[in-house]
């Protein structure tokens, strides 16, 4: 009998990180920093401290389970393995599919943004082709597709690194910054705070992909951990950087009208043409899409093969060894949801959606080291990491309603 194909574990440190970053950076920063500062204003950046606040614990939880548990399906088998509800298992999973394609879809009303900085092109035309084109490169083999995102990484990186070279300036005059902050206080200002930290939480998220591809690590349970913690540290230290430079240098409530915000700022602290910056934005935001498409496939693929969706989803082409099928699956649905909403309803979607996932991720955690405290091997954190995972996450979503 034939050996069906399986997994490659091709993925080492680098790529890891370069995955995770890549997902992380896009679409957060390069699309929403003009949104969370049209909701937040001049504390934009400290709405995302907020974010990474609330992202940390969990990130530590996704570190230990990861480490725990080194297969793909991620989050569902987190579930499945904390409470045994086959239920529960697939609704998990379903939402992590769910949050992803929208935010894929998110990220593509991003790229147009920018393409449209060059190109007169409608909406919907340049989002099937984008989309289309994104869904055949996630069906190569991995290290081709990860290959591809990481060489995009680099540009988001050097895209960051120019404009924070060119806002340099900006970190000499914290005195009006702090006059900004001061002139725009007032008792509501938390809430605000807290409802642009909840866009802004969006721009965190892409950290718990990466478990989705931990059957493609070369050594997942030590690698996995150290990935996902770095990958959120460089990223939180950027998102500060960017939207103190950001709001400094252009009026809040102008940014938030921009579509293409980091080709804005640029133009204003330099006076030169965007072109460079708004090229990088381009490739930059599509990474974080084509990295969601990757890792639904992959997620339908685990839950395929431990039988809780149809066998469909788990069928691994011959040539490229990818789930094909499920790819094809995923492209479709970003696609779908890109032309059906907007991009702020589509950035709050896929945040409520992963939130709600984490507070069932950190409680999966707080009963799986109730019923195994420690594995071999595995770093194992002090259960109140789940619980203040569960109360930072829940925290934040009942601020978005009140607000």
């Amino acid at each position: 009998m034939e050996k069906s194909p399986t997994l490659k574990r091709d993925l080492g440190f680098l790529l890891l990180v370069f995955y995770g970053l890549g997902n992380i950076l896009g679409a957060g920063i390069y699309v929403l920093v003009g949104k969370v500062a049209g909701i937040a204003g001049y504390y934009a950046p400290f709405a995302f401290v907020i974010s990474a606040f609330v992202a940390y614990f969990t990130a530590l939880s996704y570190a230990e389970l990861s480490a725990r548990f080194p297969y793909s399906a991620g989050e569902a088998l987190y579930v499945q393995k904390g409470f045994n509800n086959k239920n529960l298992t697939i609704a998990a999973g379903l939402i992590v599919c769910m949050s992803a394609i929208v935010s894929a879809a998110t990220i593509s009303h991003g790229f147009i943004g920018y393409l449209q900085v060059y190109i007169d092109i409608p909406d919907t035309i340049g989002i099937i082709l984008i989309t289309l084109l994104l869904g055949v490169i996630a069906s190569r083999g991995i290290t081709q597709a990860v290959g591809v995102a990481a060489a995009l990484t680099v540009l988001e990186i050097i895209g960051l690194l120019i404009i924070v070279v060119s806002g340099t300036e900006v970190f000499s005059q914290t005195a009006n910054f702090t006059h900004e902050l001061n002139q725009n206080f007032s008792p509501g200002i938390v809430l605000t705070v807290f409802a642009g930290a909840f866009v802004a939480f969006y721009a965190f998220l892409g950290f718990e992909d990466m478990v989705n591809v931990a059957e493609e690590v070369k050594n997942p349970t030590t690698l996995m951990p150290k990935a996902i913690l770095f990958a959120l540290l460089v990223a939180t230290i950027f998102y500060f950087l960017i939207a103190m430079i950001a709001v400094m240098a252009v009026e809040p409530t102008k940014l938030a009208e921009s579509k293409a915000p980091l080709a804005l700022v640029y133009t204003t602290l330099t006076n030169n043409d965007p072109a460079v910056i708004t090229l990088i934005s381009l490739f930059a935001v599509i990474n974080g899409a084509l990295i969601q498409i990757i890792m639904v496939s992959r997620l339908l693929y685990g839950m395929s093969k431990n039988e809780w969706i149809p066998s469909f989803f788990s069928d691994i082409n011959k040539t490229t060894n990818t789930p094909v099928k499920a790819t094809l699956f995923s492209t479709a649905a970003v696609l779908t949801a890109a032309l059906l909403f907007p991009i702020l309803t589509l950035a709050k979607f896929t945040s409520l959606f992963v939130l709600i996932l984490f507070i069932v991720v950190n409680a999966a955690l707080l009963k799986i080291k109730q019923q195994t405290p420690h594995v071999a091997g595995v770093k194992s954190y002090s259960k109140w990491i789940p619980i203040i995972g569960i109360i930072t996450s829940s925290s934040l979503v009942l601020m978005e309603i009140i607000s």
